[in-house]
């Protein structure tokens, strides 16, 4: 029995982590071979897909207490490569205190508008703010996310096809003072998972510093929503749409220094995430197709990881008798010791950056673990907290 639970565990494991990229490659690489078969017929399509359209955009900003980069944002937004006519930057202010919507207002271009209301968390802005806003499109963003300028164009280019309901845009994470910091290598991977994901039209999830949605299909949310650009996305892939991934459509987040900060934020999303499984029920479901097999692999099993980790550990415990089973619990005790070290930070080099990589590994799967506690406690407040951040 011992030798079931570990290796359902260990399989498990591996597929949500290194089968399921796998299996992403090996499909691509058939619907490819497919595609070439069809390539004539398949580039006179893309050629007559060439409308030339211009739909109308909004840029929605939900912002809170962000005086100190909300200029910066503004002046981004406002330099972005789409036509001035057809575009507008909406913030929506959740009851900011330090001065935010006064720098709003003073803005001088006519795209910018602002909606203010009192504290109720990003949520509530974006069920307010998504419904009035003017354009067909909605492009979402954090306030302290800067946009490459053709990032706009190469996200609404894929609306020209009526099957797709959501975009989601490539964040590039950096940190000002850790050339090798560890999020990067994970990010790198997670980005890469969104790429085959969006080949088949079903990326799980989006970013919060840039995606699009058509505005149609917004649905308001619950306000008690922690992850919302989780949810929204999630919502038109169960109504039947493409959610794709554009990486030409690039935008940049300056990541925290504070590993306390840090931490906290991964263990709202995961808070988040358990709470969003009974918003999103059909994915759940076989009947869903492919997008239920990326849901399943990509999400859920990670939020089981830490538990899986656990049983392949204790199983381990048992099957000492085998010369085999000793080098996997050995394995895993040296996985952990240089999560540790990682910790400490008194290796250099490659081996820091390896044991670095180990302990963010590990504490993203504790971070799983307690925003699950939040969640069976309903302990997660929906509305978020500003990052500090240098002024302006």
């Amino acid at each position: 029995m011992a030798e079931v639970f570990f290796w359902c565990a260990a399989l498990l494991l591996l597929h949500t982590y290194f089968f399921y990229p796998l299996c992403l490659v090996a499909i691509d690489g058939v619907a490819q071979a497919f595609y070439n078969l069809r390539s004539t017929r398949a580039a006179k399509r893309e050629r007559e897909s060439k409308t030339g359209l211009v739909p109308s955009v909004s840029l929605v900003v939900a912002a809170y207490n962000e005086a100190s980069c909300i200029q910066q944002k503004l002046e981004n937004s406002l330099a972005l490569d789409y036509p001035a006519h057809r575009f507008e930057v909406l913030i929506g202010s959740d009851g900011s205190t330090d001065g935010t919507d006064e720098r709003v207002k003073q803005c001088p271009d006519t795209r910018v508008r602002l909606s203010a209301a009192a504290r109720a968390g990003k949520t509530t802005v974006l069920n307010r703010c998504i419904p009035m806003a003017m354009g067909d499109i909605i492009v979402l963003s954090d306030a302290n996310t800067m946009i490459e300028p053709e990032a706009i164009q190469a996200l609404v280019r894929h609306f020209e096809d009526p099957e797709v309901g959501a975009v989601c845009g490539k964040l590039r994470l950096y940190n000002p003072t850790k050339k090798d910091y560890e999020e990067s290598a994970y990010w790198n991977y997670e980005s890469l998972i969104k790429f085959y994901e969006g080949k088949r039209g079903s990326v799980v999830g989006a970013n919060g510093g840039l995606y699009a949605i058509r505005r149609t299909l917004f649905t308001q949310l619950p306000p008690s929503t922690i992850v919302d650009d989780f949810v929204i996305p999630l919502r038109i892939l169960e109504q039947g749409y493409k959610v794709v991934y554009e990486a030409e459509a690039v935008a940049h987040e300056e990541t925290t220094e504070d590993y306390g900060k840090e931490f906290g934020r991964r263990a709202r999303i995961a808070a988040g995430n358990f709470q969003s499984l009974k918003m999103v029920p059909g994915l759940l479901l076989p009947t869903a197709g492919f997008p239920a097999f990326a849901f399943w692999s990509h999400k859920l099993l990670r939020w089981c990881a830490p538990a899986l980790m656990a049983v392949a550990l204790l199983a381990n415990l048992f099957l000492l008798d085998s010369v085999f089973y000793r080098l996997t619990l050995f394995s895993q005790a040296m996985f952990y010791a240089l999560a540790y070290l990682g910790k400490a930070g008194v290796l250099k080099g490659t081996g820091k950056r390896i044991a670095s990589v180990a302990y963010y590994f590990v504490t993203m799967n504790l971070a799983i673990v307690v925003g699950f506690w939040r969640f069976l406690r309903n302990a997660q407040k929906a509305a978020w907290d500003r990052t500090a951040r240098p002024a302006a």
